[in-house]
C-alpha cells in the first residue's frame, strides 16, 4: 500500500511543480518527477537535517520542491543540447 501512496503522491507534487514551472509535461513523466524529486529530497533533508518521513504535508511539500528541481535541471541539460 505504501508503494501505491507513494505513487499518487508523486503524481500530485509532479502535477503542481509542472504548473507552477509551466513545463507542459506528460502525466507519465509528472509522475516519475515527483515520485524521484520527494525520494531525492527526502534522502538529503534526513541526512543533512535529520528530518525523516513526515505527514501528508511535508510529503507533498518536498515532493514539489523535489520535482521543481528536477524540471529546472531537466530544463538546464535540454538547453545544452
Amino acid at each position: 500500500m505504501g508503494f501505491i501512496f507513494a505513487i499518487i503522491m508523486g503524481g500530485i507534487a509532479g502535477v503542481i511543480a509542472d504548473r507552477l514551472m509551466n513545463a507542459n509535461n506528460s502525466l507519465v513523466l509528472n509522475i516519475i518527477l515527483g515520485v524521484a524529486g520527494a525520494a531525492i529530497l527526502n534522502f538529503v533533508l534526513g541526512i543533512v537535517f535529520g528530518l525523516w518521513g513526515g505527514n501528508f504535508l511535508w510529503q507533498i511539500i518536498t515532493g514539489i520542491a523535489g520535482a521543481s528541481a528536477l524540471i529546472w535541471g531537466y530544463r538546464e541539460m535540454q538547453k545544452r543540447r
